[in-house]
């Protein structure tokens, strides 16, 4: 239960440093030239990297490759919004609005776990065990175990 907290939280925060390393300098775009904006970015930048390797190390068990992608996009999105608001000063639109809304339902729907017993089975990476059959995301489709062929069609 504290993977599937922490992990969320170690990516918001990283993509709360990011957004900042993205557009952080933009409020000191005429006091500070881009080396010193570029060398700043990058010091932002290098604790947001950390945060987020480890974070999908440590929930790689926990969540599946594309739902750790799926918050890591979401809470960039939305971080960036934020540094745009209240950093920049920039105001937000009713439509961005909505696309957040639409946003959320998305990562509800990415990021929800099956609940069949042909649920998605994750084989342990490095383990020196043969890769099992999984069901694929797309369509329900179940890939070979690897190192056999494809079953014969006919």
């Amino acid at each position: 239960m504290m993977k599937a907290v922490l992990v969320p939280l170690c990516m918001l925060l990283a993509g709360a440093l990011m957004s900042l390393a993205w557009l952080g300098h933009l409020r000191f775009r005429d006091s500070i030239g881009f080396g010193a904006a570029l060398a700043i970015s990058w010091l932002v930048v290098l604790p947001e990297y950390v945060l987020n390797v480890a974070a999908t190390r440590y929930g790689y068990d926990t969540y599946s490759g594309a739902q750790m992608a799926t918050y890591h996009l979401a809470f960039g999105v939305v971080c960036v919004a934020l540094v745009s608001r209240f950093v920049l000063g920039e105001r937000l639109t009713s439509t961005q609005m909505v696309g957040f809304a639409l946003l959320a339902v998305a990562i509800v729907l990415i990021t929800q776990q099956p609940r069949t017993a042909e649920s998605d089975v994750r084989p342990q990476v490095g383990a020196g065990r043969p890769a099992v059959e999984r069901s694929s995301p797309v369509m329900g489709v179940s890939e070979p175990r690897s190192g056999s062929s494809a079953p014969d069609p006919a």
